[in-house]
């Protein structure tokens, strides 16, 4: 009878290395330790080179796995190309990227979309989709050689529906139209690049998270808890750590070109 693996043998990613991009906080840091915990070592980067290093010390101290911080500026492919280049020397390979740089912090002026400035829409698309580009450019090229591997884009369900921003306290920046343009654009490159790089042997998946708990105001927890039926935002430290390690994993080795949302249902109600 022919032995198929287990399914803890599915999930085990030991001695697979990783780059999480955008790890040093948040999200990005919850689907670095879930990786270490899983049993692969790796880097992560962020901007603020202190924070890196830090929490990439944290993963290690809480894991055991060895884990690099680095800092990147990934709208900026010489950066890139470095971090690359340090993962090679110090691994001798790469299996996973995860895409987490990106973000909703660089609102427009002005709530109002007529009112919106070219360089703001510019500069959200540079740092959701064209960071996405550069990562993946090099990732794609190493992995390639190698015959194997994962790139998981983070997306978002503001790239799947429109948002009501009656959710929005008064005071509260509600989330911008080009952020949506940007992270949509994610999920359609993602499910070429999958398309692109699956004979290669390559897998690329997307994952869009809904709204996380975060230290928000509180009617807007609660305006937006509502529209979940889970009733519940997301839960940092707890809800994106399953899915990123199921997509990193062979536990989704016939998964590629997936947009995979975790939300509480959010975007299934209405």
């Amino acid at each position: 009878m022919e032995k198929h693996p287990t399914v803890h043998e599915l999930f085990d990613i030991t001695g697979k290395v990783f780059l999480v991009a955008g790890g040093g906080r948040d999200l990005g840091k919850d689907m670095a330790v879930a990786l270490a915990e899983a049993g692969a070592t790796g880097v992560i980067t962020s901007r603020n080179e202190s924070l890196a290093k830090a929490t990439a010390g944290e993963i290690t101290g809480a894991t055991g796995k060895e884990v690099l911080g680095l800092p990147l500026n990934a709208a900026h492919e010489n950066e890139v190309e470095r971090v690359y280049k340090a993962v090679i020397e110090h691994f001798g390979r790469i299996d996973i990227l995860v895409n987490g740089v990106g973000g909703g912090a660089l609102q427009q002026t002005s709530a109002r979309f007529e009112e919106s400035p070219l360089e703001a829409w510019e500069g959200m698309h540079q740092l959701n989709l064209h960071t996405s580009f550069l990562l993946c450019k090099h990732a794609a090229a190493l992995m390639k050689k190698q015959g194997s591997g994962v790139i998981i884009n983070i997306a978002s369900i503001a790239g799947v529906i429109g948002r009501d921003r009656r959710v929005y306290p008064e005071g509260m920046a509600p989330q911008s139209i080009s952020y949506a343009s940007a992270k949509s654009a994610v999920i359609g490159f993602s499910r070429d690049l999958a398309a692109y790089l699956g004979p290669y042997g390559v897998r690329v998946n997307t994952i869009s998270p809904g709204g996380f708990q975060r230290n928000q105001p509180a009617a807007f927890i609660e305006a937006y808890s509502n529209k979940v039926p889970l009733g519940r935002m997301g839960k940092d430290g707890v809800d994106l750590k399953g899915a990123v390690l199921f997509l990193a994993s062979d536990a989704s080795s016939y998964v590629t070109g997936h947009n995979l949302v975790v939300d509480g249902g959010f975007t299934i109600w209405q």
